[in-house]
């Protein structure tokens, strides 16, 4: 069996020559689930975006900061609330993905609500893997919150920032592991008309493609636009591939570039 082990060194994939698009070098990392702000833009779920679509990973600016663009000004999108993020339901207990596109020695893992620091991890200056994951405790707090999750780097003086929208205790026990595309469609009835049809109507389907689709079957070819969860397999440009970390794929988040971010070459 073949095993080959690809670091995600390579570009993010050809934009429009007026897009600056990170060098490999300053790629890093951000959350992807429950979406972040720059994963929403990334999926396309939040549009005209500017740079920050083609670079979520990129967020990076001093320690300290208390915005979610972290201060860089060249993705001062992330702060504007006038946006209307779309937020994830949760429940009290949210786990949060991050996926590290380069990475680096850290020190600490922080969450805040405002100005409220709800969880620190401390890493003690080590090299964490290309995926991470914190489970927080938000059950101090109900409703709309805009979670700020900062990855502060420990051999120097940066951080990465990314803000997270929930909708705490809004009907989720559990961590959706992709970002919502659209709004839920609305619920069959469960119990049968009071009159019957003259008739019989078959179940209604949509008419519309939707913007996502359900992972393919195992060993099917990688395809943007996928819903894909933890374990599926996929094969691209002739290599199998197993998923390490749900989410929707996109253009530039190919397997070959993604490599132990993402996928796991088979």
């Amino acid at each position: 069996m073949r095993r080959k082990i690809a670091y995600p060194l390579a570009t993010l994939g050809m934009v429009a020559s007026t897009v600056v698009v990170a060098s490999p070098a300053l790629a890093h990392g951000y959350v992807s689930s429950p979406p972040s702000r720059q994963a929403l833009c990334a999926a396309g779920t939040v549009a005209n975006c500017g740079a920050i679509q083609f670079e979520p990973q990129s967020v990076e600016a001093p320690k300290g900061s208390t915005q979610c663009n972290g201060g860089n000004a060249n993705f001062a999108v992330l702060n504007d609330e006038s946006r209307n993020w779309p937020a994830t339901n949760v429940g009290s207990s949210v786990t949060f993905n991050w996926v590290l596109t380069a990475r680096h020695r850290t020190a600490t893992w922080e969450y805040f609500v405002g100005a409220t620091k709800v969880a620190t991890f401390n890493d003690n200056n080590a090299i964490p893997n290309a995926s991470v994951s914190h489970k927080v405790d938000l059950s101090a707090f109900s409703g709309r919150k805009t979670v700020r999750a900062v990855w502060n780097i420990g051999d120097t003086a940066a951080a990465f920032y990314s803000c997270v929208d929930l909708n705490i205790g809004g009907g989720g026990s559990s961590t959706p592991t992709t970002a919502p595309t659209t709004a839920a469609p609305t619920k069959a009835p469960t119990t049968a008309p009071t009159t019957a049809p003259t008739t019989a109507a078959p179940t209604a389907t949509a008419t519309t493609a939707p913007t996502s689709t359900s992972a393919p079957a195992t060993g099917s070819e990688w395809a943007p636009g996928v819903a894909y969860k933890i374990d599926d397999v996929v094969t691209y440009q002739g290599v199998t591939y197993k998923c390490r970390q749900a989410h929707k794929s996109i253009r530039s988040w190919e397997p070959s570039i993604f490599t132990l971010a993402l996928w796991l070459p088979l």
